[in-house]
């Protein structure tokens, strides 16, 4: 188990904030938790700690959106999103600390100022429907990017957001993909030998903010404007972004 202070410190806040966004507040906060964390412990080691939480945020918010999701999609998008997470466990041999840290900084830092551009310029969005093709390219993209380092909530927003579906519909058919895709993830993080005992007492420590997180989210779903939340996170975690960019190209 880890006991260095500096981890604790950075990823109770980073569980949180994924309870949170799993929860109801949506935006695809999901990413945050492994930037946060890789600048405490190793990636992989990170993504490792994280799943096992994940899957139990993923068990409550399934509960809490019962019933409420859009089956169209998820037949697109959950095949496409097994493909990925193959590809992603395929190709892990093959990717270093550095190549994680600099793939962890570009996405986290690109979705940021995409976000800061898209409430800078207001244009009218083309409302879009399901698609076959898009949605397969995207769940694709999703699922391998979850697998490595649990950031599947930009390529789902891309795919997602312009159909303007209800913001519950939206919340739980995002619920049901990333229950679906990590639960999967549990088989090749097993079979990878990622799941030591010092991971899975660290993510049992870290458990216990998992339903505090998600509870809160929702919570916030139906009470309060989610604005400086956003505001708040995505400026984290475009700093961290930064960051990890730079780890991994100058350090030694």
């Amino acid at each position: 188990m880890i006991d260095d202070p500096l981890f604790y410190l950075v990823a109770i806040p980073a569980v949180l904030i994924v309870g949170i966004s799993k929860g109801g507040m949506g935006g695809g906060l999901g990413m945050v938790a492994v930037p946060i964390m890789s600048l405490a412990i190793p990636p992989f080691q990170a993504a490792a700690i994280m799943l096992p939480i994940l899957c139990v945020m993923d068990l409550i918010g399934l509960w809490g959106f019962r019933g409420k999701y859009d089956k169209t999609n998820l037949r697109i998008l959950l095949p496409a999103a097994v493909l990925g997470i193959l590809l992603g466990a395929l190709s892990f041999s093959y990717l270093t600390e550095q190549h994680i840290k600099l793939m962890i900084g570009l996405i986290a830092t690109l979705f940021t100022l995409n976000y800061a551009w898209q409430k800078l310029h207001r244009k009218p969005e083309k409302v879009t429907q399901a698609d076959a093709v898009k949605g397969s390219f995207w769940g694709a993209l999703a699922g391998f990017t979850s697998f490595s380092v649990h950031a599947g909530g930009p390529p789902m927003n891309i795919y997602m957001l312009p159909q303007k579906l209800d913001k519950t519909l939206f919340v739980g058919t995002t619920v049901i993909f990333f229950a679906v895709v990590n639960f999967t993830k549990l088989i090749p993080y097993a079979w990878l030998g990622l799941f030591d005992s010092a991971n899975l007492m660290t993510s049992l420590a870290l458990l216990i903010f998992a339903p505090i997180g998600v509870y809160f989210g929702m919570y916030l779903h139906k009470r309060v404007s989610d604005f400086w939340f956003y505001m708040a996170c995505y400026g984290l975690l475009f700093v961290t972004g930064v960051k990890l960019i730079s780890e991994s190209l100058f350090s030694a």
